[in-house]
């Protein structure tokens, strides 16, 4: 069944947190970020809402190349319950996918709850300020909709944040499969 995101009041600061990434490496939220935006989405490698659009996230971060925005993926499931989102998978997952950015785990699921995350694909752009500017689905596209998954709801948000806009709302909602809860 579907889950929806989460409305996280825009604004909201990006979380202060690091998190390592599939290959052992630290990485602090906003040090990624540096001077420009930062798109996190949090995904899973199980997920086919994820596993539909994965290839499109990769092209469209791709095309941003040489402007300030960066990129990480965060997966926060229980990889007891779901194996393929341990970091073998998860390492599968950004190769097949192409995605230039680090992938992190958040083991104890305390990032994706600061976050408001609560499904996959679940994104968050934090403009130039480190405030939250978009927080919402990648495109209109779902597995089996027949719409191509083109990003073009992010573009359109990352494009506004770059030149210093607000995001008018109101911003469509990510659609995907839960976050995988610890008991």
């Amino acid at each position: 069944m579907a889950v929806y995101s989460s409305q996280v009041p825009l604004g909201t600061s990006l979380p202060e947190q690091t998190l390592p990434d599939i290959t052992g490496q630290a990485h602090f939220l906003p040090d990624l970020r540096g001077e420009g935006v930062l798109v996190v989405v949090f995904a899973a490698n199980h997920c086919p809402y994820v596993r539909h659009i994965e290839e499109a996230v990769g092209d469209l971060a791709t095309s941003y190349a040489g402007h300030p925005v960066a990129w990480a993926a965060i997966c926060s499931n229980d990889v007891v319950a779901y194996p393929d989102d341990d970091l073998p998978g998860l390492a599968d997952q950004a190769a097949r996918a192409g995605w230039p950015f680090p992938y992190l785990v958040d083991r104890d699921q305390t990032v994706a709850r600061e976050f408001g995350a609560v499904c996959t694909p679940d994104f968050f752009a934090y403009d130039i300020n480190g405030r939250l500017g978009y927080r919402g689905a990648f495109d209109e596209s779902s597995p089996g909709n027949g719409v191509p998954a083109s990003g073009d709801l992010l573009r359109g948000a990352l494009d506004l944040l770059l030149a210093t806009k607000p995001v008018p709302e109101p911003h469509r909602p990510s659609m995907g499969c839960s976050i995988k809860w610890k008991q």
